[in-house]
């Protein structure tokens, strides 16, 4: 038995080792070190992060499943209350479900809570209400009793896409996260018997409570409710007029554009990875559009410079304490291509992304949830109102 079980053992490690030396790119598990984030973003959709794909369930399991068929019946009572067509239902889902996956959470961005992430301090209601999923969709439906904040029916919701009206009323950082909940919305309709094609009283005609036309477009002009532009004084999106950056090298102020520097890495700067290559192999994975990426922003910077994982728990911390303060650029708008740049979201894990140069950045999520694009570094301030933190050399001491 001793002769015989030695070499089943031999082979059961070389197994480990070779699955230990892949692994970390395909999977999600704690070897990625997320490391990212903005709390209450557009939740997954699954392994897949589209549900679009054809995923009905989007990876939820069957409690999960059941709670969000339970609840999609619950909105939908209201929207017939409401004497709102089908369409409604649909648009409520769908918000829903990229905002808590349809689960009535208790906890979220900031004071943001239930089913639609609405935020007491911005005039949802209290706590208590939303959390209250009926309470909840009737506020998404229709706005507060004095117009703000706006609910779905203050504008011209039909005339607009099922995205473009879930994101009037959620004024979200991720405009395209709706529709490609679509599918799933769907699916979960259907298990609870909900005709989503069933006409309602409401409809373009009356396309808003107080009888306006919200900002449907005749023209060169807008009528009804001056609020119809989507933002009111107490809009959670917009970017604090409080986020001065301070810094060693060349400090700007936030929304000032980035421009190229030239800086040559310290000497114990040493990945697996070339910079060029590092860069091309980000932009190689934004034009894929696989979506593997959901909050997993730290993760992706040190596998594009040829790592399995960053081998820190946070973005934060990876700026704060694992780079050498000497390294650390704060507040610099002049990053070399490859750099790594930081940002305070206002939580825990913070933001990292590659800059690539001419002023832009591999980052995932700022599109499309779980997708790497290459956007504008001035995004991550205006998208998501983030405090720019400062550039530092790729460096990952304790990566795996």
């Amino acid at each position: 038995m001793l002769k015989l079980g030695l070499p089943i053992a031999a082979l059961f490690m070389a197994f480990l080792i070779v699955f230990g030396a892949f692994g970390g790119i395909g999977s999600g598990g704690g070897a990625y070190a997320m490391g990212c984030g903005k709390a209450g973003r557009p939740a997954d959709d699954g392994p897949s992060g589209n549900g679009s794909s054809g995923d009905g369930t989007g990876g939820a399991d069957k409690d999960l499943r059941g709670r969000q068929v339970q609840n999609a019946k619950i909105i939908d009572q209201v929207v017939k209350d409401g004497k709102l067509p089908g369409r409604a239902t649909l648009i409520a889902l769908m918000t829903a479900l990229a905002e808590s996956q349809l689960d009535n959470i208790n906890y979220g961005d900031r004071d943001s809570l239930g089913l639609f992430q609405q935020r007491p301090s911005s005039g949802w209601g209290t706590k208590e209400q939303i959390l209250d999923p009926k309470y909840a969709a009737h506020m998404f439906l229709f706005g507060g009793d004095s117009g703000d904040p706006p609910g779905l029916t203050s504008y011209s919701w039909e005339n607009m896409s099922l995205n473009d009206a879930a994101q009037k009323v959620q004024r979200s950082g991720f405009p395209d996260a709706y529709g490609p909940k679509e599918t799933q919305a769907r699916s979960i309709a259907k298990e609870a018997g909900i005709d989503l094609e069933r006409s309602g009283e409401n409809h373009p005609g009356k396309s808003g409570s107080n009888g306006s036309t919200g900002d449907q477009k005749t023209g060169d002009q807008k009528t009804g409710d001056p609020k119809d532009d989507g933002k009111s004084s107490k809009d959670p999106d917009e970017p604090p007029t409080n986020c001065a950056t301070s810094g060693s090298s060349q400090p700007g102020n936030p929304g000032d554009p980035f421009h190229d520097g030239k800086a040559p890495w310290p000497s114990g700067v040493v990945n697996r990875r070339s910079t060029d290559d590092a860069i091309k192999w980000a932009k190689a994975e934004a034009d894929s559009h696989r979506a593997n990426w959901y909050q997993k922003c730290l993760a992706f910077t040190s596998i594009a410079y040829g790592w399995n994982s960053s081998g820190t728990d946070y973005a934060i911390d990876h700026y704060t304490d694992v780079m050498p303060k000497d390294w650390r650029h704060d507040g610099d708008r002049n990053p070399p291509p490859g750099a790594l740049m930081f940002w305070d979201t206002g939580h825990r894990a913070g933001h990292v992304a590659i800059y690539v140069g001419d002023g832009k950045v591999a980052s995932n999520d700022i599109v499309t949830p779980g997708e790497i694009s290459i956007v504008p570094a001035t995004d991550i301030e205006s998208k998501w109102g983030a405090k720019y933190l400062g550039w530092s050399p790729p460096y990952y001491p304790n990566a795996g």
